[in-house]
């Protein structure tokens, strides 16, 4: 995957930690991953050594994705990043149950769904520009998944937008790169089933 300048320059100065949930994270095998078309899911992950903040990615290959940089994680956990771009990206999972995170009332689900970073709105963004929603729990509902990453608006910058995606999914990361534009490019989706 593609790193900026911007993203390379944030090392997370933590030790390593183990991944959250490792037993559980164990018995958590997701199938019929689908990523958007015309990018490629890596599921193969080589360690580049620390950590690296706000870039949606496993660095350090522990099944945790930014792990020490303040963000919360679970047995799932699903991120967007898009560095200091003034443009409005949204991450939206919508779970087995046809729960949505967020919706248009709450940033968390009664099944333990929670978005825990909204940026560019939420104030600790700082300029490093992620969503990040998580499962908190040990037993994720069980059926079909849909992850919508979506521009809502440029902010009068030129396109297209370039988003990380990562996602934990049990003991191991996935990922890719995605390029957002108004018209048909403004809205890309992954699936997987959780049998």
């Amino acid at each position: 995957m593609r790193r900026t300048a911007a993203t390379l320059a944030l090392v997370c100065a933590c030790r390593p930690v183990a991944p959250a949930h490792v037993a559980d994270a164990v018995s958590v095998v997701p199938t019929n991953l689908v990523a958007p078309e015309g990018t490629t899911l890596l599921q193969v992950c080589t360690p580049t050594g620390p950590e690296l903040c706000f870039n949606a990615i496993d660095d350090n290959c522990n099944g945790v994705i930014d792990e020490g940089c303040g963000l919360q994680t679970g047995v799932l956990q699903f991120m967007i990043a898009w560095g200091a771009s003034p443009a409005d990206v949204n991450l939206v999972v919508t779970t087995p149950k046809n729960e949505r995170v967020p919706d248009e009332r709450t940033r968390s689900t009664p099944s333990g769904f929670h978005l825990d970073h909204d940026c560019p709105s939420d104030d600790s963004c700082a300029g490093q520009n992620v969503e990040n929603v998580y499962f908190e729990g040990a037993d994720p509902p069980h059926g079909r998944y849909l992850v919508e990453i979506a521009l809502v608006d440029l902010h009068g910058i030129d396109p297209p937008v370039r988003v990380q995606f990562g996602a934990r999914l049990g003991a191991r990361s996935v990922g890719f790169d995605v390029d957002l534009a108004p018209g048909d490019d403004a809205r890309k989706a992954f699936r997987f089933d959780l049998p």
